[in-house]
């Protein structure tokens, strides 16, 4: 049985009551009363959930077994700030990202993003993407049995963002580079790292070059061009196959 996002804090002196989505989820699984299902807080904590009743938009539950189950995370941090993409990829591309063990999504306005969501007069629908988004980080972290919710950050201007706080190993993709980004995670030990994605067309020369400057290695996936959408889950996988090959 797929596992429920129930946020926290719990008790288990009492009956925890449940949120109109989850009654909802329930309902579509045809949960009755008395059984039992897992559910997650989003912060790394798993219990035991048993129905003890359910209405149309409300329901509570007797939470036991709570503990703390975090082996499906990485040991290192994996930050996908991923150039606006047009159409509906960058919901592919949050949805993926989450199943393949990012822990933190950027997204980010490039000079060549197809999707413009970074002026003020877009705050509202920028906003509204945002909450879509983290509905998908969510519903991803109940399709594939992750405990902790990866961490969704506003849309941030590329200049901006360069500015900001980082790890140590930060990596651009780039179909023009000549360095494989397999050769420079073999010659790192694992460690938090920025995967740094274009938006279609990719990054201009200018962004390059300022990336570089703020410290970027820009690394290449191989010898095929490949989509914006496709380019992060496949860098994520690199990661993790070179540092954490049984993962």
């Amino acid at each position: 049985m797929p596992q429920f996002y129930l946020p926290g804090p719990w008790e288990t002196q009492k009956p925890t009551p449940l949120n109109s989505e989850v009654v909802h989820h329930l309902r579509v699984r045809r949960i009755e009363l008395g059984e039992t299902f897992p559910v997650f807080d989003g912060q790394g904590q798993v219990a035991s959930a048993k129905l003890l009743s359910l209405g149309k938009k409300n329901g509570e539950v007797e939470l036991s077994a709570i503990r703390t189950a975090i082996h499906r995370e990485t040991p290192y941090a994996i930050t996908l700030v991923q150039a606006l993409a047009g159409g509906d990829k960058m919901d592919w591309i949050v949805e993926k990202a989450v199943e393949t063990g990012v822990q933190r999504i950027v997204p980010l306005q490039c000079e060549r993003s197809v999707m413009k969501l970074n002026r003020s007069s877009d705050a509202e629908r920028a906003q509204k993407r945002l909450s879509h988004w983290h509905a998908i980080i969510q519903a991803a972290c109940e399709q594939c049995d992750r405990t902790v919710l990866a961490n969704l950050e506003p849309i941030q201007n590329f200049a901006d963002f360069l500015k900001t706080p980082t790890a140590s190993l930060k990596l651009l993709l780039s179909p023009d580079a000549t360095v494989s980004i397999v050769s420079v995670l073999a010659q790192n030990p694992p460690q938090d790292v920025i995967l740094m994605i274009g938006p279609e067309g990719g990054h201009s020369p200018e962004e390059e070059a300022i990336a570089q400057a703020a410290g970027y290695q820009i690394v290449s996936l191989g010898k095929r061009i490949l989509r914006t959408e496709t380019a992060g889950i496949v860098a994520i996988t690199a990661v993790n196959t070179v540092w954490s090959p049984d993962s």
